[in-house]
C-alpha cells in the first residue's frame, strides 16, 4: 500500500505535466544528509529552450535554482522522495495531492479538491511584472522587506517595487549594451547603502540569467558595509561583497556596470567619471542634492519671471545640471536616456541617467556645442564632471 500511494503521487504528477494541468509542487520534511537543506519548489517557467522546471533548493542561509526538462524534473522528483524528502504537496488543477512518508517507510496520500482553478503563469510572462521573487528570498527577509514567510511587509510595498523596477532597467540596458551575451560582467554599485538593489541586482543576472557576475557594492559606513556582507553569506552569493570607501578615493581599474543611486551633488559626478574612465559599457546613476549649479546661475531675460521663485530655480537647476551631464555622456561616446524612475508621488529625487556605450564611434563635436550653449544660456562658469574629463 505504501508503494502504491507513492506511485501514485508520482504518476499524478506525470499526468499533470502532460495534460498541462501542473501548478506547483513543494517537497518537504528533509531528513537526508545535505547539510542545510529544507525545502525544494518546483513551478513550470518557459525558457529560450521552452519549457521547463524550475527547481528553488531552499537552505538554511541560501538558495539555488535549477531548471530541469520536464521529464528530467519528474525523474528528479522521484530520486528527491527516495533521498531524504519525507513530504510531498503537489498542486494540479484537477486536484491536490499530499504524500507524507514515515520514518519507517510508510505512505499516506490524501486527495482535496484543487486550490487552483487554472495553471500557473509561466516565468517568462510572471518576470515582466516581478523581476524579483519574495518565496523562499533570504536577502529580502534578511534586509526587512519581507517576513519569516515570504510576504511583503506593509511598509515595505513600495520598496519592493522600486527594487523591482530597478532590475527591469537594468536587465533592459544590459541587453542593449555590448555586454549582451557575455558570460562574465563586473558591476560595481558605488554608495550602495543596506544594499537592496545591489542584492536584487545580482540574483537577477547570475541566477535568471546565468551570468557570472560579480558584484561589489562600496559604501561609507561601515556599519552596513558589515551588515550586507553578512547577508551576502547567509544568502550564499559567493561573488557579491561589499566594502568601505567614497567614490572619490574609489580605486576602479574595470567595470563593465557601474550604478551610484543618490550620491549626494557632484560625487553623482565623480562616479560617472569613474565608470568613463572604467570603460564601463553601463552607467546608471540617480542623482540627488543639486548644489553646484544653482548658485552659479543667471536667469536669462526670458526666464527671470519664472526663476525669480526659489523653488522654481531650483527645480530648473536639477534639470539644468542632469543635461549637462547627459550631454558630457554622449560626447564621451555613450546613448544616453534621462527619464522617471520611479513616481513622484514616492519621492521628487526621482530622476535616472542611464548611459550605455556605443558600439560605432560617434563625432562628440555635436553634443559638446549643445553643452557649452547650455552653460553660455545659464551663465554657468564650471561644472565638475566636465573638468573630471577634460583632466583624462
Amino acid at each position: 500500500m505504501a508503494d502504491d500511494d507513492r506511485e501514485q503521487f508520482l504518476a499524478a504528477l506525470d499526468e499533470s505535466l502532460a495534460g498541462g494541468r501542473f501548478v506547483k509542487l513543494t517537497l518537504s520534511k528533509y531528513r537526508g544528509p545535505e547539510a542545510g537543506l529544507k525545502n525544494v519548489y518546483v513551478r513550470p517557467v518557459t525558457l529560450k529552450g521552452g519549457g521547463r522546471l524550475s527547481f528553488l533548493y531552499r537552505y538554511r542561509t541560501r538558495d539555488a535554482v535549477k531548471n530541469h526538462t520536464r521529464a528530467q524534473g519528474a525523474r528528479l522528483v522521484r530520486g528527491l522522495l527516495a533521498s531524504g524528502f519525507a513530504g510531498g504537496h503537489l498542486f494540479t488543477t484537477a486536484e491536490d495531492l499530499r504524500l507524507d512518508l514515515s520514518r519507517k517507510g510508510d505512505a499516506r496520500l490524501s486527495r482535496t479538491p484543487p486550490t487552483f482553478s487554472t495553471p500557473a503563469a509561466e516565468e517568462h510572462d510572471r518576470r515582466k511584472r516581478r523581476a524579483v521573487e519574495t518565496e523562499g528570498n533570504v536577502y529580502l527577509h534578511a534586509l526587512g522587506v519581507t517576513n519569516e514567510r515570504g510576504e511583503v511587509r506593509p511598509a515595505m510595498g513600495d520598496k519592493l517595487r522600486q527594487i523591482n523596477k530597478f532590475v527591469e532597467i537594468v536587465a533592459g540596458l544590459y541587453d542593449s549594451s555590448p555586454l549582451a551575451g557575455r558570460e562574465e560582467v563586473a558591476l560595481v554599485d558605488v554608495g550602495s547603502g543596506k544594499g537592496y538593489l545591489t542584492f536584487a541586482v545580482y540574483d537577477y543576472l547570475n541566477n535568471v540569467r546565468g551570468v557570472r557576475a560579480e558584484v561589489t557594492g562600496v559604501e561609507a559606513r561601515p556599519e552596513l558595509v558589515e551588515l550586507c556582507n553578512d547577508v551576502a553569506r547567509r544568502a550564499g552569493f559567493e561573488r557579491l561583497s561589499f566594502r568601505k570607501g567614497f567614490v572619490q578615493e574609489l580605486e576602479l581599474p574595470a567595470a563593465d556596470l557601474l550604478v551610484a543611486l543618490h550620491a549626494c551633488d557632484t560625487a553623482t559626478d565623480d562616479a560617472i567619471h569613474k565608470g568613463v574612465v572604467a570603460g564601463a559599457s553601463v552607467i546608471v546613476t540617480a542623482p540627488c542634492c543639486h548644489k553646484e549649479v544653482r548658485p552659479q546661475m543667471r536667469a536669462p531675460e526670458a526666464l527671470r519671471g519664472v526663476l525669480r521663485h526659489g523653488h522654481l530655480l531650483e527645480r530648473e537647476a536639477e534639470s539644468v545640471t542632469d543635461s549637462l551631464r547627459a550631454l558630457l555622456l554622449e560626447a564621451a561616446g555613450y546613448r544616453v536616456k534621462v527619464f522617471e524612475f520611479v513616481t513622484s508621488e514616492h519621492t521628487r529625487k526621482n530622476t535616472m541617467i542611464a548611459a550605455v556605450r556605443r558600439d560605432d564611434a560617434a563625432d562628440p563635436a555635436s553634443a559638446l556645442a549643445d553643452f557649452r550653449a547650455l552653460k553660455e544660456f545659464y551663465g554657468i562658469r564650471e561644472q565638475r564632471l566636465e573638468k573630471l574629463l577634460c583632466e583624462i
